[in-house]
């Protein structure tokens, strides 16, 4: 089932606290922060390779994003050329990303560029396709599901591979991260309707994917 176009834990009308946080009340900046946590939590939840859960802390990722932000509130407020929580959201995905480089030494692409050219992608699986395959995998305990692991992973792996990259980031965005369209649609420049008929598309395909996988690999969890 889709997520909500207006996502939870987040302010019905948040202008007056964006009023007060430009005129420099750092209380309504808190409250903020605060309103977008849990959703940027996710993220780096969906985001953050496997190989460091356990070695790293998402909430020291956003904590220090947030000091990040923080540091530059007034260069936001001076042009927000997109709502709060998209600006704060690159912040976050860019400290990610240093985390990423810091701990594996491995060349992540740039969160401010969601579709990079060919030539500057990393070796092997598209980061989003990683990210997916690996939170769909993760906790199986059936024996079956166990056995097949390494096979679903190269099968999956393969069949997100294969899949229109924007398809797949809007995957991604709206069921995963459960972005609205528009904020999906803003994060890739697409026209949101198109960024609805993706979502739909991508889904769908997901889906047929799963119902293919071997050891009953067959729920389709945000």
């Amino acid at each position: 089932m889709p997520p909500p176009d207006d996502p939870p834990n987040e302010p019905p009308d948040p202008q007056p606290l964006l009023t007060r946080a430009a005129a420099g009340d750092g209380r309504a900046w808190g409250a903020l922060l605060t309103a977008h946590q849990q959703r940027l939590a996710r993220m780096v939840a969906f985001r953050m390779d496997p190989r460091l859960r356990g070695r790293v802390d998402a909430a020291d990722v956003l904590q220090e994003a947030f000091a990040e932000a923080s540091a530059h509130r007034d260069d936001y407020f001076r042009c927000p050329a997109a709502p709060l929580f998209l600006w704060l959201r690159g912040i976050v995905g860019n400290k990610l990303l240093e985390v990423h480089r810091h701990h594996l030494g491995t060349r992540m692409r740039d969160a401010r560029r969601e579709l990079p050219l060919e030539a500057e992608r990393p070796p092997g699986p598209d980061q989003t396709s990683a990210a997916i395959c690996a939170h769909l995998t993760a906790g199986g305990t059936r024996p079956s599901v166990a056995a097949a692991r390494d096979e679903v992973t190269t099968r999956l792996t393969a069949a997100l591979e294969a899949m229109d990259p924007t398809d797949r980031e809007v995957l991604a965005f709206r069921h995963f991260e459960q972005l609205s369209n528009a904020e999906a649609a803003q994060v890739l420049g697409i026209q949101e309707r198109a960024a609805a008929k993706r979502y739909l598309r991508a889904l769908g395909r997901l889906k047929e994917i799963l119902s293919q996988m071997p050891g009953g690999l067959t729920e389709l969890r945000p």
